[in-house]
This record gives structure tokens, C-alpha cells and sequence, in this order.
């Protein structure tokens, strides 16, 4: 690649965030004049004379209009001006993709995204190839172009999926869909076709990985001559055979439910995925199926935070859409539910599906309000309104018995209480564990 790819051009970036520090380097050691607009400068200063760092003025219109490349961060909001001014505003995956030569395999997917993305990497790495995840779960794409690999296994949001012109993954993942981020997308069908992007330059040579049991994305058409795999829970390329009790790979079995750590529905739909996506790019089964056996799953996602007089806490953090609170929950007979926070324009009602498996909602944040309407025309189950975390969980457990779970599944965003959804589960797994200390528990 040439040391001087963009010399002499000028480029705008929005957003000085990750992303959009490693686009600016990028652009930067390859010759480019670079303006960045972020709103908010305070404290930012521009490390690099050919580096220019500010907020929206007078000039934003001409900067945007005279640009030869303009680079979205993820998450800039649709009514940025940034999307009135550019004629072909671009994500930093596809900026990427122009410049490396390396396979890509793309995972999408309201939930999942993150853990599929983790799964296909170290089954990648455990086949002897060298692989890096990157993109949306936290390490920048452009950063690695220029390094030595087989691999990139990349996270790719709704938000650069949106902001794609070329991007052609080797591998496309699918792997489920439901209503989110409806408030960035105006609506469900700009989300719905932004996903469907994943597969938009594919062709002959190149595959798609499908949820075969999601109808929505198995009804998606893919360009001809791409190579279609299903996996879900059932008789797929990669599937789940009840009788067996085992993942298997075009009808044979290749890891039993018995040598999995996490066995909850989404946790063998997730592993399924991961292993459609790796086989089809490369690995073997048998470094598959080590990763599949000793896979423990990530922070925030249905993680087990302890046990306290014979009831289990899990923290589902990361769960922001109800269809992920569906998921979290449908792996549990007697749950006191920990939902709420800020919600993102989502209809809430689908969690009344829950009702069965629910002891007790805990309703919290923001949306505490809109949770005690919906369930209110149930009046066999409880619902209370908790002012705080520890107060959540305080009357959790004073209202578990031994065989309960106390789950935190919000089914919303962390952003009334907290500034992520990670500081939102840490609280619940500190609250928890000086529980434990003084009731005493594992």
C-alpha cells in the first residue's frame, strides 16, 4: 500500500472518539489534510499540524462540500448535518475495506453481535490462523490494515452497515433481528434494510451465514452465487438435534450440551453461528468444538454474578432491546426481573410474553413508568418500582426463595442512571457480592 494514499486530499471526520482517532491517524500517515468535528472539543487538542480539531461553524457546509472523503463515527445521529452536506458519507469499515487486501468475515445482529464475533476469532486462533476482532466490539479496523493477517472478524453495527458503498465481507454473519435503535434509524424498516446491507456486494465465491430459525433474516434474499449456510435450533447446515442433545454440522454431532459451560437457548445459538462462520472460512471442527466446550461467555450477558441462600443473580447488562430480555429470560423457570432504564423508543409490550416464567418485576430508571403501565392489566404478578440499584436488588432478595433467579435484564439503555451499560452491571455485581458477604454464598 501506498505510504501517501491520500496525498494531498482533504478529508472531514465526525467524531473524535475511537474511531474516530484511528481514521484520523489513518488518513493522516497517508498524506491526507484532516478536519475533525466533534461536539465537544473541550480538552482536545490536534497532535498533528496536517490535523485540525473543532466544533460545527461557519465553514462546516464548504469543509463537507470540498472534501474528497467524509468518515461518520458510529452512533453520529441521523440528523447530524453531516448527512444533509456529504454526497457519500462512509463508515470506517468501509474505508477499510478499500485499503487491505485481508478476508473479512462481518457478524451483525441486534443481539449476539459481540460474543459471535468473540467465538469465530479464538475459533480462528485455536485453527492456527491469525485473526483479530475488530470494528464495533472495541478495536479499530484501520488500525490493523497494514498489519500481517489471514482474518478480520469484524463487529459491524446498524450504524456502519447505514454508511457502506463497497464493503464485501468474505463472510456475512446474520445473526438475529428484532426492533432497536429505532430513535437513530427513524423508524424499523431504515434499521431492518441497513442490516441487510451485510450481504448488499457480495457474489459468487463469498457466503452468508443466516439464523435459519429467525424468519425474518432467513427470509432475506442474498445476491446470486453467494453460498447460503443456515444454523439455528433445529435440522440446519448448522444445527441443534434435540435427541442427541448436541450441535451438529451437517447432521453430524460435534459437541455435546453435556461439555458446554453456557447452555441457555442463545448461548447454543450463538455457538452455532460462531461455528458456521469459522468452518466456512477455514477452521477445523475439532479446534471448533475446544472453543465451543470451554466458552464461559462475556461480561453483562446472562453472567452468573452469585448465589445468596439458594438463589442465583445473573447480570444481563447488556440486554437493551426486549427481545434480548426474551432471550435472557427463556433460560429460567421463577425469575424476579430487574428491567427498565432510558428506553430507545422501543415497544416495551413484548416483555407481557414473559409473564409465565416471572415471579416479580423490579421496574427501574426512566421507563419505570411505562413498565408498571404495560403490566398493570396483570394482576397476578407483582410489580414494584425500585429508586435505586441497591434498592432493586434489596427487595429482590428479600422476596427470592431458595430456587429463584434475580436477573438484571433491562431491556433499555444504561443512560438515566449510568454512563454504560457496564457501569450498570458493575454496580449490580458490587451490590450483590457485599450482599453475599453478609448473608453469606458463593
Amino acid at each position: 500500500m501506498s505510504p501517501l494514499l491520500y496525498e494531498g486530499k482533504r478529508a472531514v471526520v465526525i467524531g473524535y472518539g475511537i474511531t474516530g482517532k484511528a481514521v484520523s491517524e489513518f488518513l493522516i500517515r497517508n498524506g491526507a489534510h484532516v478536519v475533525v468535528y466533534d461536539d465537544d472539543v473541550t480538552g482536545l487538542s490536534s497532535p498533528e499540524p496536517s490535523l485540525v480539531i473543532c466544533s460545527i461553524d461557519g465553514f462546516f457546509q464548504q469543509n463537507i462540500e470540498r472534501a474528497d472523503v467524509v468518515l461518520v463515527s458510529p452512533g453520529v445521529p441521523r440528523a447530524h448535518p453531516v448527512f444533509e452536506f456529504a454526497v457519500e458519507p462512509i463508515s470506517e469499515l468501509e474505508l477499510a475495506y478499500r485499503h487491505t487486501v485481508v478476508p473479512i468475515v462481518a457478524v451483525t445482529g441486534t443481539n449476539g453481535k459481540t460474543t459471535v464475533t468473540t467465538l469465530i476469532t479464538d475459533m480462528l486462533v485455536s485453527a492456527g490462523l491469525r485473526a483479530k476482532a475488530v470494528g464495533n466490539i472495541g478495536t479499530s479496523i484501520i488500525s490493523l490494515v497494514e498489519d500481517d493477517l489471514d482474518c478480520f472478524v469484524a463487529e459491524a453495527s446498524s450504524f456502519q452497515l447505514a454508511t457502506i458503498s463497497s464493503f464485501r465481507p468474505k463472510v456475512a454473519v446474520w445473526t438475529n433481528f428484532s426492533p432497536d435503535h429505532v430513535d437513530w434509524h427513524r423508524g424499523i424498516d431504515h434499521y431492518l434494510s441497513s442490516k441487510a446491507r451485510i450481504f448488499e456486494n457480495q457474489g459468487p465465491g463469498d457466503i452468508a451465514v443466516i439464523n435459519a430459525s429467525d424468519p425474518i433474516v432467513n427470509n432475506i434474499i442474498v445476491p446470486a452465487g453467494v453460498r447460503r449456510i443456515g444454523f439455528g435450533i433445529g435440522d440446519f447446515e448448522f444445527g441443534f438435534d434435540p435427541g442427541l442433545a448436541a450441535l451438529t454440522a451437517y447432521g453430524e454431532p460435534y459437541v455435546f450440551i453435556s461439555e458446554m459451560v453456557r447452555t441457555l437457548p442463545h448461548d447454543i445459538e450463538n455457538a452455532l453461528a460462531g461455528s458456521a462462520a469459522a468452518y466456512s472460512i477455514g477452521a477445523d471442527l475439532e479446534s471448533i468444538a475446544d472453543i465451543v466446550r470451554g466458552f464461559s461467555g462475556l461480561a453483562h450477558r446472562v453472567e452468573f454474578a452469585g448465589s445468596i441462600d439458594g438463589v442465583d443473580y445473573y447480570n444481563d447488562s447488556k440486554a437493551t432491546t426486549p427481545a434480548s430480555v426474551m432471550a435472557a429470560v427463556s433460560g429460567f423457570d421463577s425469575v424476579l426481573l430487574i428491567a427498565g432504564g432510558k428506553n430507545k423508543g422501543i415497544d416495551l409490550s413484548p416483555l407481557l410474553s414473559l409473564v409465565p416464567k416471572l415471579k416479580v418485576l423490579i421496574a427501574i430508571g426512566d421507563s419505570a413508568d411505562d413498565l408498571i403501565d404495560i403490566f398493570s392489566g396483570v394482576p397476578e404478578l407483582l410489580v414494584i418500582r425500585a429508586v435505586s440499584m441497591e434498592d432493586a436488588v434489596g427487595q429482590a432478595h428479600s422476596l427470592a426463595t431458595a430456587g429463584d433467579v434475580v436477573l438484571l435484564s433491562p431491556g433499555c439503555t444504561s443512560f438515566d442512571w449510568y454512563r454504560s451499560y457496564g457501569e450498570r452491571g458493575d454496580d449490580f455485581k458490587n451490590i450483590v457480592m457485599t450482599l453475599q458477604s453478609t448473608r453469606g454464598g458463593k
